[in-house]
């Protein structure tokens, strides 16, 4: 008798995108994780005898106009960036499963309503709100989460509502139905576990799109606050030194970020794969 051919379990197994995805998402997060413990040099310590210094074997990454050592504000701005897309995704992607499921189980005015609201939202740019609403608030890190995660909201609803949507009418849940079990259980039970595979691929373009967001509105002086370190404020920052011919601190910093985007786009690129 032929043998069954077994199945290969290992989800990196000719899948390059998410095995590439994967271990530039895990190097950019240890890189960060160091950085809030370690860093080389003081990253907001001024040097008047460094400034504006190019890369060398003592500053790998060469110093800002005012001595401080450029890779070691990276590190440790990159924690702040990533601190915001995390918390962004995390209040978004809560907020929009919560709407999504109720919206796409039960359809009918709860479906009208709340999908109004998200139409509402994502009718205006997102990116031009919120520099229209952080313009009128103060800059800084709670002010950015929290403007982002409202406008990050409709994207996640969307995915879930169409998953719930199509779920519902699926035999297991008339099944479900028919043993008695309430919508809420049947819900939380049953449905939601079989969502998991489609939205990780939105959470990861979410990450994407909240760490560009932060280096836009940073870059463009209403993000971030002067007195804290985050990617977009040192492209912000590094402005005038591309006028005096040191232009190290603001190609240091994207490459930061574009390693970023890249794990995050080739995770989700993976993760679309892996579960077609």
């Amino acid at each position: 008798m032929a043998k069954q051919p077994v199945k290969n379990k290992n989800p990196f197994a000719g899948n390059w995108f998410l095995t590439a995805g994967a271990a530039i998402t895990v190097f950019m997060i240890l890189f960060t994780l160091l950085g809030q413990i370690w860093t080389p040099y003081d990253p907001s310590l001024p040097d008047e005898n460094a400034m504006s210094l190019a890369p060398s074997p003592a500053h790998w990454f060469g110093t800002d106009s005012f001595g401080r050592d450029i890779l070691s504000r990276v590190m440790n701005g990159a924690g702040t960036t990533l601190l915001i897309a995390f918390l962004v995704v995390l209040i978004g992607g809560i907020a929009g499963v919560i709407i999504g499921s109720l919206t796409g189980y039960f359809g009918g005015v709860v479906d009208e309503v709340l999908m109004r609201i998200c139409d509402l939202i994502t009718a205006f740019p997102s990116i031009l709100l919120a520099l229209i609403i952080l313009r009128i608030m103060e800059p800084g890190v709670k002010n950015v989460v929290w403007v982002l995660a409202i406008l990050f909201v409709p994207s996640f609803a969307r995915v879930v509502r169409t998953e719930f949507a199509r779920c519902r009418t699926q035999n297991y849940v008339k099944l479900a139905r028919l043993q008695g079990a309430g919508p809420f259980r049947i819900m939380l039970r049953h449905i939601l576990p079989n969502v998991w595979p489609v939205l990780l691929p939105a959470v990861s373009i979410g990450f994407n799109n909240a760490v560009l967001a932060e280096a836009s509105m940073s870059f463009l002086g209403v993000g971030v606050s002067a007195s804290e370190v985050s990617l977009g404020r040192m492209l912000y920052d590094s402005q005038n030194t591309i006028l005096r011919g040191a232009p190290w601190y603001a190609l240091t910093v994207g490459l930061v970020i574009v390693l970023m985007i890249l794990g995050f786009s080739l995770l989700g690129e993976g993760l679309r794969q892996r579960n077609r």
